[in-house]
């Protein structure tokens, strides 16, 4: 009788999310700020370096995933990708080159997406089906969790050094710490799981369904009005906002959506994913209506926690749909398809964002995310009208 495999290592993988996130949740908060008020930069150049970011990390999360099947390792492209995170954000601090700022960024994007598809492989090949979901479960909570402890620490750090006119450059030098501990935790913790050869000639040859590709197409119609959340940073800022409760507000929303994600993933176990997908777009658009009209800081406070539960109704609730939709040993490919394609149509949405900002005005981002999304659920609608269940499951 096989041995039931423990979460020990599952535990350790998820530390690894838990320093990570402290890391980037230390920083993401006040990088636009930084960006837009120390160094000068448009909305539109902030834009494409958030966009490249995501883009980046997008496209390195397939490359990862080839890889990881190719050699059968996971911890050195884990390593990589932290090592590369290490690298990218404390030099932010030693540069005022915009081009070298979106080749900083871009590289912390490639070190996000190198790391994601192993440390995933990791959690499910440390696991057996009984205890599967709740491995993720675990890494996922101490993922979320650091980022709520990021912006507290950011919070503290602001207070500190509030009159230090170098404060985001002693802050973005200490993003290195977190990175530095997820380090030492692979290598001294976090152990390698076996991998077996298996063939995948002919996995590759097997199509995926069109109600597949019609679904990515929806999402990729709502993700064009989604751009970088570092523009609800700079509508915070605009709207009086000070910079010492940037982190505390982020870290607001991040425990909404960390709150919320359980309960809602379970309730599209109940309903349907669809309904509960398009709950999350309805969501998004007031959210987004309300930072398009609000006028007051205490506004911003409300539409953060609001936004948490957009994040919590959609983001693995859209997942578990592709899982519904594509038979399992599909799976693969269709995640890597999905990933990339919702990655690399950050870059044109988070530049329409920046753009609509400089040439018409503060609001207007939002104005046209809420449409999209409004459009977006249109068609989803229309999708479910005209598929019967038995096509598409």
């Amino acid at each position: 009788m096989e041995k039931k495999k423990g979460l020990g290592n599952v535990f350790y993988v998820g530390l690894l999310s838990f320093f990570g996130g402290i890391s980037q949740d230390m920083f993401v908060p006040i990088l636009p700020l930084y960006l837009a008020n120390v160094l000068g930069l448009d909305k539109t150049f902030i834009g494409v370096s958030e966009g490249l970011v995501t883009s980046g990390a997008s496209i390195f999360r397939m490359v990862a995933g080839f890889l990881v099947d190719t050699f059968g390792k996971k911890k050195p492209f884990v390593f990589m990708g932290y090592f590369l995170s290490l690298i990218a954000r404390p030099l932010l601090a030693l540069t005022v080159s915009s081009a070298a700022i979106l080749g900083l960024r871009f590289l912390d994007g490639i070190g996000k997406g190198m790391k994601d598809s192993p440390k995933d492989a990791l959690i499910a090949d440390s696991t057996d089906a009984h205890n599967r979901g709740k491995g993720f479960g675990i890494a996922r909570m101490l993922d979320t969790f650091g980022s709520v402890v990021g912006p507290l620490i950011l919070f503290g750090l602001l207070y500190i050094f509030q009159a230090n006119s170098a404060k985001y450059h002693i802050i973005l030098l200490l993003t290195a710490i977190p990175l530095l501990a997820t380090l030492l935790i692979l290598q001294t913790k976090v152990k390698e799981t076996p991998t077996k050869e298996e063939s995948t000639r002919e996995m590759i040859k097997l199509s995926l369904p069109r109600s597949f590709y019609i679904f990515l197409g929806i999402v990729l119609l709502f993700s064009l009005g989604n751009s970088s959340d570092a523009f609800l940073i700079l509508r915070a800022q605009n709207l009086g906002v000070v910079l010492l409760a940037i982190p505390l507000v982020y870290a607001l929303f991040n425990f909404v959506y960390a709150s919320a994600s359980v309960p809602l993933g379970s309730l599209s176990d109940r309903i349907g994913r669809e309904k509960v997908i398009m709950l999350g777009w309805v969501a998004y658009a007031l959210a987004y209506f309300g930072f398009a009209l609000a006028n007051a800081t205490y506004q911003i406070w409300l539409l953060f926690a609001f936004y948490g539960l957009y994040y919590a109704t959609t983001e693995g609730v859209a997942k578990a749909f592709v899982a519904d939709m594509v038979s399992p040993e599909h799976r693969g490919r269709a995640y890597g398809i999905y990933n990339t394609s919702i990655g690399l149509i950050t870059l044109p949405a988070s530049l329409i964002a920046g753009l609509l900002w400089d040439r018409v005005n503060p609001a207007a981002p939002f104005y046209f995310g809420a449409l999209l999304s409004l459009c977006a659920c249109v068609g989803l609608v229309l999708f479910l009208t005209l598929s019967s269940r038995e096509s598409w499951r």
